[in-house]
C-alpha cells in the first residue's frame, strides 16, 4: 500500500489557533452538552451510509471496510459508499469526486431518503482553525445530499489533538478541535457527534486499563507530518460508530481487515483480532463509553 506524505501545514496552524490559550480553557463544553443524537430515518429494506473524508476516514485502515464488517457479524445489513481523498478538506472531496457524488445526490429511495446517515470528517486545518469554513463545508454538502436525503441522520467527525500524546500541547488542541466540533453539531440539523476524538484521548489516558504505549510505540497512531490511526486506534474507531449509531455494543467479528505495517508495502488485510489488537475488550469498553 504506498503512502504520500501529507503536508497539512499544521505547525502555523496551531500556533494561530491557540494563541490565546486562556480562551480554550473558558470554552471548554462538557460532554453532557453534546448528547444529542440524530433522528435515524425508517429505512425500507437496507439502510445506506455515506463516508466523506480524507486520510483519517481511510490511509493504514479503512473506517468503511471496517464498519461494514462488524455490521455483517451484528447481522446488521448496510450498504456503504465513500468519497475519500487524502490531505483535503470536506470541500475539495466533493470537488475530486463531482462527478460520481452529484450521480449519487441524484439518486432516489422509495423510503425517500437514499442516504439513511452520512459522516462528516472534516480535514484537520479547518477542524482546528477555521470554524466559519468548518460550517460553510458542512452545509454545502448537506445541502446537496439532502435533495434526496432529507432526513439523513449526520454524525460529524470530531477530530483528534493533531499532536503526539507525549507533547506537552496536545490537550490544548484536544480541547479546540472538540469545541468546534460541537459548534457545528448546534448549527447542523438533525446531528450528532462521532466522539472519535473523545475516544482516542481516553485510549491515551489508560481507561479500562487500555496501555497505548506497545515497545514504547504509540499503538494507537502513527505518522511522520500526520499521525493516523493504526490497527488499535481503528479498532476502536469501527466498535465506536456502530455503538454511536445503534446505541448498543457490537458483537466484534474474530477477524477484521487491518493493516500489516506502515510501509509502502504493507497492505490491508484480513487478520485474527485476537493477535492485531493489543487489549481489544478495553476498547471496545472504551468505544461505548463515548457513543
Amino acid at each position: 500500500m504506498k503512502k504520500h506524505i501529507l503536508l497539512f501545514g499544521i505547525a502555523a496552524i496551531l500556533f494561530t489557533s491557540c494563541k490565546d490559550k486562556s480562551a480554550t480553557v473558558e470554552n471548554q463544553t462538557s460532554k453532557e452538552e453534546t448528547t444529542s443524537k440524530p433522528k435515524i430515518p425508517k429505512a425500507d429494506g437496507s439502510p445506506r451510509i455515506l463516508f466523506i473524508g480524507n486520510s483519517h476516514t481511510e490511509y493504514f485502515v479503512s473506517s468503511p471496510i471496517i464498519f461494514g464488517e462488524i455490521c455483517q457479524a451484528n447481522n446488521q445489513p448496510m450498504n456503504i459508499d465513500q468519497l475519500v481523498t487524502m490531505g483535503v478538506s470536506i470541500d475539495e472531496v466533493y470537488a475530486d469526486h463531482k462527478k460520481e457524488a452529484d450521480q449519487n445526490f441524484e439518486k432516489t429511495d422509495k423510503d425517500g431518503n437514499y442516504y439513511d446517515y452520512v459522516i462528516l470528517q472534516e480535514s484537520t486545518p479547518v477542524a482546528l482553525a477555521e470554524l466559519d469554513k468548518y460550517k460553510e463545508n458542512v452545509k454545502m454538502i448537506l445541502d446537496k445530499i439532502r435533495k434526496n436525503s432529507p432526513d439523513v441522520a449526520v454524525y460529524i467527525y470530531e477530530a483528534m489533538s493533531p499532536l503526539p500524546f507525549t507533547e506537552s500541547e496536545y490537550k490544548e488542541y484536544y480541547d479546540e478541535v472538540q469545541k468546534n466540533a460541537i459548534e457545528v453539531v448546534k448549527t447542523t440539523k438533525n446531528a450528532g457527534l462521532f466522539r472519535v476524538g473523545e475516544a482516542i484521548n481516553d485510549a491515551y489516558n489508560g481507561k479500562n486499563d487500555y496501555k497505548f504505549l506497545v515497545a514504547n510505540k504509540d499503538n494507537l497512531r502513527f505518522g511522520e507530518n500526520t499521525l493516523h490511526l493504526l490497527n488499535d486506534g481503528a479498532y476502536l474507531q469501527g466498535a465506536l460508530l456502530f455503538a454511536t449509531i445503534f446505541d448498543k455494543k457490537p458483537l466484534m467479528p474474530k477477524e477484521l481487515t487491518l493493516s500489516t505495517g506502515t510501509g509502502d508495502n504493507d497492505e490491508m488485510k484480513k487478520q485474527d483480532v485476537s493477535k492485531a489488537i493489543s487489549n481489544p475488550k478495553a476498547l471496545e469498553e472504551i468505544a461505548f463509553s463515548n457513543r
